[in-house]
């Protein structure tokens, strides 16, 4: 019982992180009617340039936090005016095809100025664990958890409640009519291409925070493509949700059925709980039905 109550627990630590990266994919395809596959990618470039600015440089922590942020925010902005911006109005494959491009763009970059080697942050957090009962939990987990938690929460008010929030949310439902109301279009892609840049960003240092800061990191994107078809494209509840059921769906095969079959079974299961969702609700747990006519 305890170690089924430990592989919950750090299920749902991890699905935190998940979820916030997801929520970055989530945000812009209801925005922009992308779907940004390139995320991962852009969690591991954030990592890399906290490297450079906290380790490389030997600035302090906060100082590289928000430069970090900063660097965020200009790539999720360059990338939106330069490269999807003029592919208004194009087909689906299209901006899909250079989001896909952008994976090896930037992973390409990273190897160039950083290489292949793994590398890690100085020690901030200690290692000392946290008992609860009879489970132990890293800080470094749990404090992942508690920021990638605040933050979903802060999102979350901000687009219920925050006047730009709302403008997103009138974007995401209706591109003419939220127009005719005074409301920039291209202002709101920008913006959703801006924070999901920044999500990306924030999931990639916390994850590398425990694992290191290495080129796997992006396949915190491959992640998220179960999450957010899990949960249903366009519903961040969704995105929270299914990054928790895949977060504790992977650290309970990794804990109950990969011992028993030489490993690899927690990397395929969430897409093996992907396809099963979608077959039985093919908008996901979440997701908006549509129905076209013919």
């Amino acid at each position: 019982m305890t170690t089924f109550l430990q592989l919950i627990l750090s299920g749902i630590m991890v699905g935190a992180i998940y979820a916030l990266v997801a929520i970055g994919v989530v945000l812009i395809f209801k925005s922009t009617g992308i779907f940004n596959i390139a995320q991962g990618a852009l969690s591991m470039l954030g990592a890399y340039i906290l490297f450079a600015f906290l380790v490389q440089l030997g600035w302090p922590l906060g100082l590289s936090l928000a430069l970090a942020f900063l660097s965020a925010i200009a790539v999720g902005y360059l990338i939106e005016r330069l490269a999807l911006r003029p592919l208004i109005g194009q087909s689906f494959l299209a901006a899909f095809m250079v989001t896909l491009a952008m994976i090896g763009l930037l992973e390409g970059l990273i190897t160039l100025v950083w290489g292949t080697f793994g590398r890690r942050y100085p020690e901030f957090i200690s290692p000392e664990p946290i008992h609860l009962g009879p489970v132990v939990l890293s800080q470094e987990y749990t404090w992942s958890f508690l920021i990638a938690t605040a933050l979903i929460i802060a999102f979350t008010f901000f687009f219920k409640y925050h006047r730009l929030g709302l403008a997103m949310r009138a974007v995401a439902e209706d591109h003419a009519v939220a127009q005719s109301t005074g409301i920039s279009i291209k202002t709101a892609f920008s913006l959703s291409w801006i924070i999901s840049a920044v999500v990306a960003t924030v999931g990639g240092i916390l994850l590398a925070v425990s694992a290191g800061v290495t080129i796997s990191l992006g396949s915190v994107g491959l992640k998220a493509l179960p999450v957010v078809l899990l949960g249903g494209l366009e519903s961040i509840p969704g995105a929270i949700v299914g990054g928790l059921i895949i977060g504790v769906l992977e650290t309970v095969a990794a804990g109950y059925i990969d011992p028993y079959v030489g490993g690899g079974v927690a990397e395929v299961a969430p897409f093996i709980l992907m396809i099963i969702i979608l077959l039985v609700k093919p908008y996901g747990l979440f997701g908006q039905e549509r129905i076209e006519r013919i």
